[in-house]
């Protein structure tokens, strides 16, 4: 029964690249001083609370899939957890995408572009996501073989989805508009790596 265990230990470590791609926007670092512009502050605010959940929606759904890499689970109960877990990212990076989208632009050089190729960037994730519950959910999980080939492409497009980059975003939150989002305690608190005696309450669960 061996057949699925290793390749979705794959799976896991192929989503953990692309977990990052939610950090890039949350996990800013202020070294350099602090952003004295209340517009682009309060934009800032506006898209960090909203991002935070989502980053933990991501983080959970990473974690599911990580959960049954160490249980030898059954193919259907891998397909089960790892569907739902491309769906919950798929939402997540959806959410997300429509809070940089409401925000408007930030008020920095090339704001607005800066704004819609970040937008793009996260509704294409989402679509990516969406594509990858969608094959989950259409593998064979009676033929431990034919699930365990299925999974290995998956996870080969997962791969791939984690190398694409995240440009768009680094972009949009370089210079001013990362300083201001450093500033913002939702920011901080979505990038802080999760600890596993601390997740005691987690809006993910809640699905």
């Amino acid at each position: 029964m061996e057949g699925t265990h290793p390749v979705n230990k794959k799976l896991a470590a192929a989503l953990s690249g692309g977990a990052v791609l939610v950090l890039a926007l949350t996990g800013c670092t202020s070294s350099a001083a602090d952003s004295k512009n209340d517009a682009l502050n309060t934009w800032a605010k506006q898209v960090c609370d909203a991002v935070q959940p989502q980053a933990k929606k991501i983080e959970a759904a990473n974690t599911a899939i990580q959960k049954e890499t160490s249980d030898n689970s059954a193919p259907a109960q891998v397909q089960k957890t790892d569907a739902q877990a491309f769906q919950d990212m798929a939402d997540a990076y959806k959410a997300i995408g429509l809070a940089v989208k409401t925000a408007g632009a930030p008020e920095v050089d090339n704001g607005k572009k800066k704004q819609q190729d970040a937008v793009k960037e996260l509704n294409g994730l989402a679509a990516s996501y969406t594509s990858l519950n969608e094959q989950v959910d259409k593998l064979d999980t009676k033929d431990q073989a034919k699930f365990a080939d299925g999974l290995k492409d998956i996870a080969t497009r997962l791969d791939k989805l984690s190398r694409t980059g995240n440009d768009a975003l680094k972009n949009l939150e370089e210079g001013d508009v990362g300083r201001a989002m450093a500033q913002q305690p939702s920011c901080k608190s979505a990038s802080a790596p999760a600890t596993p005696s601390g997740s005691a309450s987690s809006p993910a669960a809640s699905g």
